[in-house]
């Protein structure tokens, strides 16, 4: 009887528990999007808001976002990305029910710091479990990082399908906030105990652990290269694309195609389950065609939806540019990340710094379509989308995998 080797000795069940564990953390956080998303019209007519200022509670989420980024990479090589996860998912929570309290008190200033606190610990959380995710991939020796974020997907569709039903029912916003913090905790705090070191790959460990906790000029130093940067840039444009859906899809079809609250969750729901939908099968995609022509592809699909969303009045149509939308939107973050972390020996401060650069979208992304919105429409404001879509895929060459790398060189 033969049994399968892995990195750092581990057993297939040690390995198969961290994947699993894993695939909840990525579901959680997902489902917390989605939830927030979901309620974005009730929080907005429960605190008498404008459009613009609906993008600066958004914008709250980013900066605290742009605010973790900035120090994930020193916390994670100190501390790793299993505690680092559990430490993010012990102060997330308490901002996400932070916030709904502030929208159940017609709080403004409450709600910004409750999500101000909630993006801080999720953006941590979430360079981490990238990090993590991908040392699991290449311990697996296979494709994987999409379905992760397929699971982040799946998240989103539970948390957009809650949110249509506690819609309908009239839920507070503070309850439905509140019972999602409890569940991200409990849930998160369990499955993080299953999780194994980030530097169990490879022959270069040792190498990768002592580059990996280097000092804080070290870590910088990864912002000199052109991969990093290029590589965020796809992941930039299509943070665009995916958060601009995740952020603006409920109120865009509930003010810009008339229809219902509800029915505006619903159409939320279809865009996160096309993205489940590719994420599962861009697994056999990348494999069977590599992650360059994937990526340009997806970038063209991602650009037609949103271009019909935008542009087609009719609302079966529009609905069948959110399915695009969501299916060219998939792929850009998982197949980022794995290209920020193919070299180990840099992977936690590049995966940091093209997580910052994808995260730049959440961060004007919010302020810059609400303002455009509130003078010529939110359909209109996501123009703005369709270029970034655009440079995304032009520069799709620089997440090439390694091996190719090589041989163009």
């Amino acid at each position: 009887m033969t049994t399968t080797s892995y990195a750092g000795n581990l057993t297939r069940a040690q390995v198969s528990a961290w994947r699993n564990a894993l695939f909840v953390i990525f579901a959680i956080c997902g489902i917390a999007m989605a939830s927030w998303a979901a309620r974005l019209p009730s929080v907005r007519d429960t605190l008498g808001i404008s459009t613009l200022e609906v993008g600066v509670l958004i914008l709250a989420i980013s900066v605290g976002s742009i605010i973790g980024l900035l120090a994930s990479s020193h916390i994670v090589s100190r501390l790793g990305a299993q505690k680092t996860i559990m430490l993010c998912f012990a102060a997330a929570p308490v901002g996400f029910a932070l916030a709904g309290v502030g929208v159940a008190l017609g709080l403004f200033p409450v709600v910004f710091a409750g999500l101000l606190v909630f993006g801080t610990g999720f953006s941590i959380c979430d360079v981490s479990m990238n990090l993590s995710g991908a040392a699991n991939e290449r311990v697996l020796r296979r494709t994987i990082m999409p379905i992760y974020h397929a699971f982040f997907s799946f998240g989103t569709m539970i948390g957009a399908g809650a949110g249509a039903l506690v819609e309908a029912f009239h839920v507070p916003v503070v309850l439905h906030l509140g019972a999602t913090a409890v569940i991200m905790f409990i849930a998160v705090q369990l499955a993080a105990r299953a999780l194994q070191s980030e530097h169990l790959v490879d022959d270069a460990t040792e190498q990768a652990a002592a580059e990996n906790h280097g000092t804080w000029r070290d870590r910088l130093t990864i912002w000199r290269d052109p991969r990093t940067l290029i590589i965020g840039l796809i992941v930039l444009g299509m943070a665009f694309a995916e958060g601009s859906a995740n952020d603006w899809i409920p109120l865009a079809s509930v003010d810009g195609h008339g229809v219902d609250k509800p029915t505006g969750a619903l159409i939320f729901g279809i865009f996160v389950t096309a993205m489940t939908v590719a994420r599962l099968g861009g697994v056999f995609l990348l494999d069977r065609f590599g992650r360059v022509p994937v990526l340009r592809a997806s970038a063209a699909l991602a650009f037609v939806g949103l271009a019909m969303f935008i542009w087609v009045p009719d609302p079966v149509i529009s609905v069948v540019g959110v399915v695009f939308w969501g299916l060219g939107s998939a792929l850009g973050f998982p197949v980022g990340f794995s290209a920020a972390a193919d070299d180990p020996k840099v992977a936690a401060a590049r995966v940091s710094a093209v997580a910052t650069i994808g995260y730049f979208a959440f961060l004007i992304g919010p302020p810059l379509i609400g303002f455009l919105g509130e003078h010529f429409g939110i359909l209109n404001a996501l123009i703005i989308v369709l270029v970034l879509i655009a440079i995304s895929g032009l520069v799709s060459g620089g997440a090439r995998e390694p091996a190719k790398q090589a041989r163009t060189s």
